[in-house]
């Protein structure tokens, strides 16, 4: 499995619906979520050196993300993100995924 790959794919297939497809994002968003949450480690690395459109995409899910990994590790790696990306505004969705580890 090379996670780089199967993300762009399923970036790919994301980047195509439309809005207002509520079905295809949640079905594409489950595929995204599926893929990335079968191994932490390589799940950080690969955000660390992901593009900021693919990023914007894949902030859709650090919620469910957060919630498989409860890691203070992945919330650190999503606030770096933050912090490097500060146009896509995730503050807001970190924080919320944040709150799945304080439970």
């Amino acid at each position: 499995m090379n996670l780089k790959n199967d993300m762009n794919k399923k970036l790919q297939n994301r980047k195509i619906l439309n809005i207002n497809d509520d079905f295809g994002i949640e079905k594409s968003w489950e595929e995204m979520v599926e893929l990335l949450s079968q191994n932490e480690d390589s799940t950080i690395n690969y955000l660390e050196s992901v593009e900021k459109e693919d990023l914007y995409y894949i902030s859709e899910i650090f919620e469910d993300l957060s919630e498989i990994f409860q890691s203070p590790k992945f919330i650190s790696c999503l606030r770096k993100l933050d912090e490097k990306f500060p146009k896509l505004e995730m503050t807001n969705d970190i924080d919320i995924a944040e709150s799945y580890i304080e439970k």
